[in-house]
C-alpha cells in the first residue's frame, strides 16, 4: 500500500486555529476586576456582568501581539511599510481635504502640519485602516489571558468601561486594533478619556468620523507631552571617528547632549543649543549603518509609539506629504 505524504509546510496548513471563546465572568481574576470597577467607580455590577459577557477571549489577538513590526522587522522593511508614493499621495490629498483644519490647529497649538499628517498616516493611512477588532475582545483578551502585560490592558478596559459610561457609547460597538487602539488616530482608551477633544465644536469628541476632532486631539496629545514650536526634530548624522564608549543604543530617553555628541566626533546639523537634550540613533540602511540624532521633539513622538522606528519613519512621511503638497502651491 502506498503511503500519501505531504510536505511540511501543507500540514502546517492544517493545524487549527484555536477558537475565541467566552469570557468566564465568574473567573477570579475577571470577579476581582468587577467587584474593583464597583467599589472605585461605583458602576453598576448587572451592567459590568452583561458587558464583560458580550466579550470574547481571541488567541489570535495573543498572536498579533507577540509579534508587532516594530520588534520584528529590520528599519528598512519597516519603513518600506509606510514611505510608498501611494500612501505620499494618499497624504496629500488628506491635506488638501483638510487644510483649514490643519492649519488652524497647527497655530493654536505650535504641532506642524506634516507632523500631525505623518502620524495619521502611519497610523491609520488617513483612516483607511482602523482595525476590525471589537476594542471590548481586545482588550479582555489582553487584561485576562495575556499575563506579560495584563496590569496594563486591565487598566485600558477600566479606563474603556468607564469612556462607554461617561460618553453613552454601546459597549460591543467600538472597533479597532488587536490591542485596543482606537479610531483614526488610534487612541487607547486611557489616551482617548486625557487628551480626546471636541475641535469641531459640536459637543463630541468623535475620533471615529470627525477629522477636525482627530487632528485636534493628535495635536493635543503632543502637546501635553511636552511639544516644543518650531524645535528640530531630527537631524541625519554622520561619525567622523569610531564611536568610544558605550556603543549608541536606540533607547527612548536621550541621555547625551548637542555638545556632547559633538564631541564625540558625531557631525550632524542643528541650530539648537549645545546643551539641548540629543541622542544617536542607530539604524540597519541599505549600505550599512545609518545614524540619525533625535532631539526633544523626536522622543515626543516616541510617546506616541515607543519606538525610534515610529517616530522616524512618522516624520519622514510627514515630510515627504509637505514636501508634495508645496509643490501644490508655488
Amino acid at each position: 500500500m502506498k503511503r500519501f505524504s505531504l510536505p511540511i509546510q501543507a500540514i502546517l496548513l492544517f493545524v487549527p486555529v484555536p477558537a475565541a471563546f467566552a469570557v468566564d465572568v465568574e473567573r477570579d481574576d475577571v470577579r476581582q476586576f468587577i467587584d474593583t470597577m464597583v467599589a472605585e467607580h461605583d458602576y453598576d455590577r448587572a451592567t459590568l456582568v452583561a458587558a464583560l459577557g458580550e466579550a470574547t477571549s481571541q488567541p489570535k489577538i495573543l498572536d498579533a501581539i507577540s509579534r508587532p513590526a516594530e520588534k520584528t522587522k529590520t528599519w528598512q522593511e519597516y519603513r518600506a511599510i509606510f514611505l510608498t508614493d501611494q500612501r505620499i499621495s494618499a497624504g496629500a490629498e488628506f491635506w488638501r481635504e483638510n487644510e483649514a483644519a490643519l492649519n488652524r490647529i497647527s497655530a493654536e497649538t505650535g504641532v506642524p502640519c506634516e507632523i500631525l499628517v505623518g502620524i495619521i498616516g502611519v497610523e491609520t493611512y488617513f483612516g483607511r485602516i482602523t482595525g476590525n477588532y471589537r476594542v471590548i475582545d481586545a482588550l479582555t483578551t489582553l487584561a485576562f489571558d495575556y499575563p506579560p502585560r495584563s496590569a496594563f490592558f486591565r487598566k485600558e478596559l477600566e479606563h474603556f468601561l468607564l469612556l462607554v459610561r461617561d460618553e453613552g457609547m454601546d459597549v460591543t460597538a467600538a472597533t479597532g486594533s488587536y490591542a485596543g487602539a482606537m479610531g483614526r488616530p488610534q487612541f487607547m482608551p486611557s489616551s482617548y478619556r486625557a487628551y480626546a477633544v471636541d475641535s469641531s465644536t459640536d459637543g463630541k469628541r468623535d475620533i471615529w468620523t470627525n477629522w477636525d476632532d482627530v487632528i485636534g486631539s493628535v495635536a493635543n496629545y503632543f502637546v501635553a507631552h511636552g511639544w516644543k514650536s518650531n524645535d528640530q526634530v531630527v537631524a541625519e548624522a554622520t561619525l567622523s571617528k569610531p564611536w568610544k564608549g558605550k556603543p549608541p543604543k536606540n533607547i527612548l530617553t536621550p541621555e547625551e547632549t548637542v555638545k556632547s555628541l559633538s564631541s564625540k566626533g558625531v557631525m550632524f546639523v542643528t541650530a539648537l543649543p549645545g546643551n539641548q537634550k540629543s541622542q544617536l540613533i542607530r539604524l540597519d540602511g541599505v549600505d550599512g549603518d545609518e545614524y540619525w540624532v533625535g532631539f526633544h521633539n523626536f522622543f515626543v513622538i516616541t510617546r506616541y509609539n515607543r519606538s525610534v522606528m515610529y517616530a522616524l519613519v512618522a516624520h519622514q512621511l510627514g515630510q515627504q506629504i509637505a514636501l508634495e503638497v508645496i509643490g501644490d502651491h508655488p
